[in-house]
């Protein structure tokens, strides 16, 4: 069995990872931007950290020899501590 992950915006602002069936709040990984990086990347800040985590998932899958597909990643979370 696969395991799915989901990308998070955090209440902060801040995006994260977590695994989908993972009922806490840990994450895996999380990313912060600046406030002048926010601004500078307007509303794209989602997106630029999106592709930074698919970076890092396909390089680790790479470097651990197994395969993960873009469709084991989802973006629409559904933790109450965490907005869309």
């Amino acid at each position: 069995m696969a395991d799915f992950f989901e990308i998070v915006e955090l209440t902060n602002g801040d995006i994260g990872l977590r695994r989908a069936d993972d009922t806490s709040e840990e994450l895996i990984v999380k990313i912060q931007f600046s406030a002048e990086a926010k601004e500078g990347l307007k509303d794209s800040y989602v997106a630029v950290a999106h592709a930074m985590i698919e970076a890092g998932v396909n390089k680790v899958s790479e470097l651990s020899g197994l395969e993960i597909e873009q469709q084991d990643i989802l973006t629409e979370p559904e933790n109450s501590g965490l907005v869309h």
